[in-house]
């Protein structure tokens, strides 16, 4: 049998600029990298909110990686400034856009290029897809999202078969080691995982799973158990 032994910091630190310097979204010269014992650090500022989570992303994509603290700022130096009512605009325009997004639950407010969205979405999905519609806009610098789900009308006992079904269905997860507890329709999820990609199609799971009203996650990335 093979052992793989763990990355050091230094392994991982140049895998993740590698990584960066691959994605064509980012600048590696942007980006400042840091890691202590696998959780990284990113410093530096780009010039889109876009930007600052496709080095996020980046970062997660590399084996070794635990955490990721996303320090970047977003900053438009040298470029036409947008206002903010020119940004409402646009996240309205995109949230109408969006077919899975249930924009008339929707509010949101831009202040010095920051939108918050608030009212009740029917899904904890619907909350996602509401962030991504809008979190490539130019001029947005960054999302609060105050969204709620509405009071979930599946009994928890019915969440947590149909999250486990799901679960099961997909070929990267293990049941014995991803435990599910579901409480007036807050999904707790715990256990390991062997990497980022793994921990995301677990919480997609969770995130489209009808009743679900929030999910906390305390899966822990582990590549080497």
């Amino acid at each position: 049998m093979t052992v793989v032994l763990p990355r050091t910091d230094h392994e991982i630190h140049q895998a993740v600029l590698d990584e960066i310097l691959w994605d064509p979204r980012v600048e590696q010269t942007e980006i400042g990298v840091e890691v202590d014992k696998g959780v990284v650090t990113l410093t530096g500022t780009v010039s889109s909110y876009g930007k600052k989570l496709a080095a996020q992303q980046a970062a997660h994509r590399v084996t070794g990686v635990l955490d990721v603290a996303n320090d970047v700022q977003v900053r438009y130096p040298g470029a036409p400034q947008h206002t903010d009512t020119e940004i409402a605009t646009a996240v309205r325009e995109a949230l109408k856009w969006d077919v899975f997004v249930p924009h008339q639950d929707i509010q949101t407010t831009v202040i010095n290029g920051w939108v918050t969205l608030h009212g009740v979405v029917p899904t904890w999905a619907d909350r996602l897809d509401a962030e991504r519609a809008i979190d490539r806009l130019e001029g947005v610098r960054g999302i609060l999202d105050n969204l709620t789900v509405a009071e979930p009308k599946v009994d928890p006992a019915t969440i947590r078969t149909n999250l486990e079904a799901a679960l099961e269905r997909r070929a990267d997860r293990e049941a014995d080691r991803i435990a599910v507890d579901v409480t007036a329709g807050t999904v707790i999820l715990t256990g390991r995982v062997h990497n980022w990609t793994e921990k995301q199609s677990i919480l997609g799971a969770a995130e489209h799973t009808m009743g679900v009203k929030k999910i906390e996650d305390h899966l822990r990335i582990d590549p080497y158990f």
